[in-house]
């Protein structure tokens, strides 16, 4: 097996975590039907009404401590991918909760950010955060108030580690996309930087995406049955 050959990039989105109790954000009533991006989403909305945005990002952020909210057999064999191919295998993940790394992932880029820390928009600095937030919450590092944002990607901002994610793209052998709907760029774009450097890519999803005809391969399903037993599948093949 070549170098190439075993190396994978796994994309995850809003599908994987939906089947672990947690709200979609573009799914017929999810969380971009019930709020305006422009209010509670951008840097502009945060400059405007940072109570507003933090209340959003407070009862986001409340769901994922408090609910009853757990990795799901799709999150556990990802991991199981991790620990058993022989090449290198990386999850990049759309989603800003916690249950990749809850079920141990240990190679994974948060691309959009993380809910559970918060950044100061003065001194830069990023804590792990599980509290509500407030415009009187003083930052912890330098201990001026009003700054604390969560460390999330808004709209109109640079997904974080691209060029990590660009240079895994360009050496992948497989590239697998779960849960996804292929209408956020630049990730929805990824499977086309996969297919350029050869790689075999496959689409994982509850149904068809926006980029669905871009794969090689597509299975559909929930997440928590189609990703195990691909999972399976490919360490058979070994």
């Amino acid at each position: 097996m070549t170098a190439k050959a075993s190396s994978i990039v796994v994309l995850t989105g809003a599908g994987i975590s939906k089947e672990s109790g947690l709200d979609t954000f573009r799914d017929k009533g999810g969380v971009w039907s019930k709020f305006s991006i422009e209010e509670v989403a951008t840097p502009e909305a945060f400059e405007r009404d940072p109570h507003k945005v933090n209340e959003f990002y407070n009862a986001r952020r409340s769901q994922l401590v408090q609910g009853d909210i757990a990795p799901n057999p799709a999150h556990e064999a990802l991991v199981r991918l991790e620990a058993e191919w022989p090449g290198e295998v990386l999850v990049v993940t759309q989603n800003v909760d916690d249950l990749h790394d809850r079920a141990g992932q240990k190679n994974l880029i948060h691309m959009h950010g993380e809910l559970l820390k918060v950044r100061c928009t003065g001194c830069e600095s990023v804590r792990r955060w599980t509290d509500p937030v407030t415009t009187a919450t003083p930052c912890p590092s330098c201990g001026q108030p009003g700054g604390l944002r969560p460390s999330v990607v808004w709209f109109g901002e640079m997904p974080f580690a691209m060029n990590r994610i660009t240079a895994a793209l360009a050496t992948c052998g497989r590239f697998i996309s779960v849960g996804t709907s292929g209408a956020v760029y630049p990730a929805a774009g990824f499977v086309r930087d996969a297919q350029l450097a050869g790689a075999h890519t496959t689409e994982l999803n509850l149904e068809l995406s926006e980029g669905s005809s871009y794969f090689d391969e597509r299975r559909h399903g929930p997440a928590a049955e189609i990703v195990p037993a691909y999972v399976d599948e490919l360490l058979r093949r070994m």
